[in-house]
């Protein structure tokens, strides 16, 4: 007897898991056996390569087209042409046809046996026929061509040469910070982020909301709230649809990279992967807060129909950061990146544009927890006092003043 009771003292106490971790790892196991999130997770994933291969290959392609010509000055003009195409557009190739007439050169381009025909009319005009509407690198090529073609029978006939005439109208560009394509990459990674931070709140805030909802809707709620504090229950759920919109997009962001560095923008990324780093920085802060939104539009909620309307606040302000990062500028931009959430995707995209400092990133995303942590505390009273309630939609200001 002495022995089984030392037995059991010595036994220690079985560990077991906080009750929010229980239902975030529930929440993020549900979604990951969910046969729809996974296909739409693996078509997005698809669709983003394919973007990025289809951007590769158009940068490496080159295009050809068949230039046909009827007469000896016009053959003379597309020798040219093929000689002076690559210098123009590295990315055009040009092939010199011939005809025995007008005519001839006409049927050809309709028939599509050539993709232009190049004519000069009595009056000295230059003409690009072509079948349908000219592909402008085609365009361009030609007529810089004949521009320069024409600019120097213009010197010759003065007495002059094209040197001469043109002398001092050159313009050189040049910019002060970075260069043009890193310009242009910075652009497109800023807007691409602010549409990624949109798109992922709202398919993971909404799909946290009608979970909410249906439990509610179900009286399933009513037994949780039985066995689980509804404090836990509200963490869990928060904490697991954050982990799974950060690890989704976490995933993208890689892949985009990945596939950016294929193209003519490899050089740039290493020096953008700091940048990118605070960017999943702040969307993991931005969508914690923004996700006990959702949470409270879903208890607020009493049927599936009712989600729409205590939804749209939140989806309202997301539209808001989402436009205001994208159309703010100069100091409204700067101030913006301060101010919370906005500056969940406005900061990001200033360090991206190479615009702040990283003391700024720490101070912004410093105001961004801070408001996390008031909408933590807010969203936390009216959830549990809304969550229980089944008599209809409520507003905040009612589920407020509720008693527990």
């Amino acid at each position: 007897m002495s022995g089984e009771t030392t037995n059991q003292q010595t036994q220690k106490p079985e560990r077991t898991s906080p009750i929010w971790a229980v239902v975030a790892g529930r929440e993020i196991g549900v979604k990951l056996r969910d046969r729809s999130f996974i296909i739409g997770s693996l078509m997005t994933l698809a669709i983003l390569v394919g973007l990025i291969g289809l951007q590769a290959w158009l940068d490496s392609r080159t295009s050809s087209y068949d230039v046909v010509t009827s007469s000896p000055q016009a053959a003379a003009l597309v020798e040219r042409l093929v000689e002076d195409a690559p210098g123009i557009d590295e990315d055009v190739e040009i092939t010199a046809l011939t005809e025995d007439d007008d005519a001839a050169a006409r049927a050809a381009v309709d028939d599509e046996s050539a993709d232009a025909w190049v004519t000069q009319d009595a009056e000295g005009i230059w003409t690009l026929v072509t079948r349908e509407s000219a592909p402008d690198a085609l365009r361009s090529v030609v007529e810089t061509t004949v521009q320069a073609e024409v600019l120097a029978r213009n010197a010759d006939a003065a007495g002059t040469s094209v040197d001469e005439l043109t002398a001092g109208t050159e313009l050189a560009v040049r910019q002060l910070d970075g260069d043009e394509q890193l310009s242009e990459l910075r652009d497109f990674l800023g807007f691409a982020l602010a549409f990624m931070f949109y798109l992922a709140s709202i398919i993971f805030g909404m799909t946290l909301a009608q979970s909410v909802t249906e439990e509610k809707q179900s009286r399933i709620v009513e037994m949780i709230a039985a066995a689980v504090p509804l404090r836990q229950l509200l963490a869990g759920k928060v904490i697991g649809n954050t982990a799974l919109a950060v690890g989704q997009l976490t995933v993208y962001v890689a892949v985009g990279m990945l596939g950016l560095s294929l193209t003519d923008y490899g050089s740039f990324i290493p020096g953008l992967t700091g940048d990118l780093v605070w960017f999943l920085a702040f969307f993991l802060v931005g969508f914690l807060a923004l996700a006990c939104l959702w949470a409270v539009a879903g208890a607020l909620a009493s049927r599936n129909e009712d989600l729409q309307s205590t939804a749209t606040p939140v989806t309202m302000l997301l539209l808001a950061v989402f436009l205001g990062s994208a159309f703010l500028e100069g100091r409204a931009e700067t101030i913006g990146s301060f101010v919370p959430p906005l500056s969940a995707v406005a900061m990001p995209v200033r360090l991206i544009n190479g615009e702040a400092q990283w003391w700024e990133a720490v101070v912004a995303l410093g105001l961004l927890l801070a408001l996390a942590a008031a909408l933590v505390l807010v969203a936390e009273r009216i959830y549990r006092r809304a969550l229980m309630q089944s008599g209809g939609q409520l507003s905040m200001r009612q589920a407020w003043r509720l008693e527990e």
